[in-house]
Formats: structure tokens, C-alpha cells, sequence
């Protein structure tokens, strides 16, 4: 991978303590701090923060942060920002001067005055107008999630053989690998506890990118779930199509949910209500839910809840901290290249929750996501019985398992890096000249087998953003 990717010095980043409570709308936020004297220093705490839970639970979580410096990225220098800068709410007609929320005003505006409320016997076009306020008004209190749903319900199922040809082939494979060497292994750590009927529930299956996985695993049952209604159809048909094969291979039971996992509590929803599982799988997903507390901890509740001793929480995620570092060397709110790009709304203070940025990846994904600090999300999955055993950049990820030579060899099966230089018969991903230099300079100084197996500079910039992550549910 790129050098660049790990620091060698990163930008200071500390939490402010604040008295925030979440009931009353008011949230602890960690800010980018720059030091005067000091123009290069690494990630450090100034102060715990305290977070007020409903329950008044107050978490500290000082010894995590110095942990994230490993994971910083490019000694890039960054420019000035505010520290008194603070993010705007994301509803800001939640409580007007004139003490009127945003769902009542829209009440009021669609009830002229001078006509009656409605009763019965109001006439057709009436109820139609009530049928559209209420609408609105769902769609209000939808927010978010509705914009995800809306997303991935829309994207197109497409073939091999155009998916060969995005600018992201390979960055989808090896983001694909990553998680299959993921799953593989900690099926095989459940293994050594346990020997038959291992049940899986995926959090955020999309559109079943990971049955083949489960199917290999040799699990018994699998629970899948989405906020994305067409990608839960196309999931449970991809699971049929795969079931019918006449291959004879054994495949796990399945059942199949569509629901918001931030929002719904799950267990209602399963066939047996009593079921406990002995993995949660929640990949590329995190983010999405924190964009409140209650939320975050719906997500986490549904994850770690009905998870059995000795199960696991797994998952990948960006990493809060190499986003904060990228925006901040970047010259505006924003920063990425020609595959990926990052926004977010403004610099400064990071709010625990609702700090929401703007994800684009080349034909994938265009959708807002909300920042996950990782400390706290280590402090919130405790109310469950969890802990971190395992957390790693995609680059500490990657150089670790590739030394695994049947890691290896499944990375060259999923054709997760491209071959460089490339043969007479084809050309490289990218048409840029410089996104191969890394590669060039490797084989210059190094004695390697040619072609070398890599990504396209831009490619490792867009997947170095992840981590990947273990929580184990304790006795």
C-alpha cells in the first residue's frame, strides 16, 4: 500500500469535555486542535469526555484515543480552523423563535384558516390534501434513513462483465477480500468453541454480496436484513437461485427482513423470537446510524443483544479519525479524487452524533453518511456485554493477512488487485500516469516477479479511509 497512507506524525485531535446531555438535544462533540508553538504533533487526549445517557450513564474513554494515532495517515500540514466553529443542527425548524416545530408549521400551512377541520363527510380532494400532509410528515420524521433506503433501492443490478469494466473493479474485489478474510476468520475462532449449527445474523446484507461467503462457512442459519426493501428481494432470490443450483451442496436456512435496524428493534421481527446468534456481520453499515444516540444504540442493541457468549460483533467502517485528518489538510470542506469524494458541511467542532458527510464512490454509493468515532462506539457496545478484541486500518489488515498463503491465493482468485505493468492484450484501470508510480518505483527497487499485483494510487487512498473491527460478548 501507499506510505502515505500511515502517518508518520499526525494532526492533534483532542475532546473537548463538555456537559452535554442527550435528552436535552445537546451533544459532546471531539474538535480538531492545532498548536501554536508545535506545527507536527500526534493524536492526544485533553480531557475525557463525559457523555450524559438517558440512563445518565457517563462514559469516559481516555486510554482509546492514544490508540487511534496508529491510524492516522500523510504528514500533510493542516490548515487553520476555528475552534469555536460549531455544526448547525440538521433540523433547524425543530424549535423556531416562534416555538413552532418544523411538523407543526407544515400543519398549519396546509389547513387554510378560513375552511373547517376535516370531518367526516370532507369531500375527495380533501382527503387526498390530508393524504399528502401526512406523507410529508412521515417523510420528516423518516429523514435519513428514507434517503438510504431511497439510494440503494434505486441502484441497478448489473452483470460480471459490466462490473469488469468500472474504474473500481478491483477496489471492489479487494474490499471483497477483506471481508471474506474477515468472516473466514472468525468463523474458524467460533469453531474452536463451538462445532455445529452456528447462526449468522448479517446487519445491513444489501443485496446478499455475502451468501457465498456464508455458504462456504458452512454456517446453519443466516438472518438477513435491510433497510432496502429491493435490495432484500434481490437478496433472498440471489439465496434461491443458489439453493436450486443442482450442485448438491449443502446451504444454510434462511430468513429474510426488511427494516431499519437503527429504528426497529429486530427481535420482534424474527420468525423465533427467542433466537440467539453466534456472529453479527455489519459491513460498510456503522455509519449510517449514527446519526443520534438512540439510534447508534438501537443499531448496537439489534447487533450485540441476542448474541450468545463467546458470539462476535464484526464489522468494517470508516475510520473517524484519517476522515478528520484528510478534511482538515484539505483547502475546503471537502477532499477524495477522481473515484471517491468526502464533504462535509463545514471544519471545526465534530459532534459525537449527527456529524454528517457527503460519501460518493464511483457508481456505488452517493448517499450521507455521519462520522463514527471509534472510542465511543468501543464505550457504547459495553451496555452489552462487549469487548474490542480487534481493530485494524485496511492497511494493518492487509499486510497482516497477506502473509496467509491461502489469503493469498483467494486474492488472486477474486482478482482483487490488477496486474502491473499490464499485458499487450489490456490496459490499467486508471489512464493517469502517476497513479502507477508507486508501483513503478516498487519494482525498481525491489526484485519481485512481474506483473506485480496492486491498486492504482487512487484506489488505495479510497480504501484507506476503513477499519475493520471484533467485539466478543463476554461471559
Amino acid at each position: 500500500m501507499e506510505n502515505s497512507v500511515k502517518a508518520e506524525e499526525c494532526e492533534k485531535i483532542s475532546l473537548e469535555e463538555e456537559k452535554a446531555s442527550i435528552n436535552s438535544g445537546t451533544e459532546s462533540s471531539f474538535s480538531h486542535n492545532e498548536s501554536t508553538t508545535a506545527p507536527e504533533t500526534e493524536l492526544s487526549e485533553k480531557a475525557p469526555v463525559q457523555v450524559h445517557m438517558p440512563q445518565k450513564r457517563k462514559m469516559e474513554f481516555a486510554d482509546d484515543l492514544v490508540k487511534e494515532s496508529s491510524s492516522c495517515g500523510e504528514d500533510t500540514p493542516s490548515k487553520k480552523s476555528k475552534l469555536d466553529a460549531e455544526i448547525e443542527s440538521e433540523e433547524k425548524g425543530s424549535g423556531d423563535d416562534e416555538g413552532i416545530s418544523r411538523e407543526k408549521r407544515l400543519e398549519a400551512d396546509d389547513f387554510p384558516k378560513d375552511e373547517p377541520s376535516p370531518v367526516d363527510g370532507t369531500p375527495k380532494k380533501r382527503k387526498r390534501e390530508l393524504e399528502d400532509v401526512s406523507e410529508k410528515q412521515k417523510h420528516l420524521k423518516e429523514g435519513h434513513s428514507s434517503t438510504v433506503a431511497a439510494h440503494y433501492n434505486e441502484l441497478q443490478e448489473v452483470g460480471l462483465e459490466k462490473r469488469s469494466q468500472s474504474r473500481i473493479f478491483y477496489l471492489r474485489n479487494f474490499n471483497n477480500w477483506m471481508k471474506s478474510v474477515l468472516i473466514g476468520e472468525f468463523l474458524e475462532k467460533l469453531r474452536q468453541k463451538k462445532t455445529r449449527d452456528i447462526t449468522v445474523l448479517d446487519l445491513g446484507c444489501g443485496k446478499g454480496g455475502d451468501l457465498l461467503k456464508w455458504k462456504k462457512g458452512r454456517i446453519n442459519k443466516l438472518v438477513c436484513t435491510d433497510i432496502a426493501d429491493v435490495s432484500v428481494k434481490q437478496c433472498q432470490q440471489r439465496y434461491e437461485d443458489m439453493k436450486n443450483r443442482r450442485d448438491n451442496e449443502y446451504i444454510f436456512n434462511a430468513e429474510f427482513i426488511t427494516a431499519d435496524c437503527s429504528k426497529e428493534l429486530l427481535i420482534d421481527k424474527f420468525r423465533d423470537p427467542e433466537m440467539h446468534f453466534d456472529i453479527c456481520s455489519c459491513q460498510f453499515v456503522c455509519h449510517y446510524s449514527f446519526e443520534s444516540y438512540d439510534q447508534a444504540d438501537m443499531m448496537l442493541r439489534n447487533a450485540c443483544e441476542r448474541l450468545s457468549p463467546g458470539g462476535y460483533f464484526i464489522g468494517t467502517t470508516p475510520n473517524s479519525f484519517e476522515l478528520i485528518r484528510r478534511l482538515e489538510a484539505s483547502e475546503t470542506e471537502s477532499f477524495g479524487n477522481e473515484i471517491y469524494t468526502v464533504k462535509f458541511q463545514k471544519k471545526g467542532d465534530y459532534p459525537l452524533f449527527g456529524c454528517k458527510y457527503d460519501f460518493n464512490l464511483e457508481g456505488v454509493v452517493d448517499v450521507p453518511e455521519f462520522l463514527v468515532y471509534f472510542p465511543l462506539l468501543t464505550e457504547m457496545v459495553k451496555k452489552y456485554n462487549m469487548k474490542l478484541i480487534y481493530k485494524k486500518t485496511f492497511r494493518e489488515f492487509y499486510e497482516e493477512k497477506i502473509k496467509n498463503s491461502e489469503n493469498k491465493m483467494l486474492l488472486k482468485r477474486m482478482q482483487a488487485l490488477e496486474a502491473y505493468p499490464a499485458n499487450g492484450n489490456s490496459k490499467l484501470a486508471s489512464e493517469k500516469a502517476d497513479d502507477y508510480e508507486h508501483a513503478a518505483q516498487y519494482i525498481k527497487n525491489s526484485q519481485v516477479r512481474l506483473p506485480l499485483g496492486t491498486l492504482s494510487k487512487s484506489e488505495w487512498e479510497a480504501t484507506s479511509i476503513y477499519l475493520v473491527f471484533a467485539f466478543e460478548k463476554q461471559q
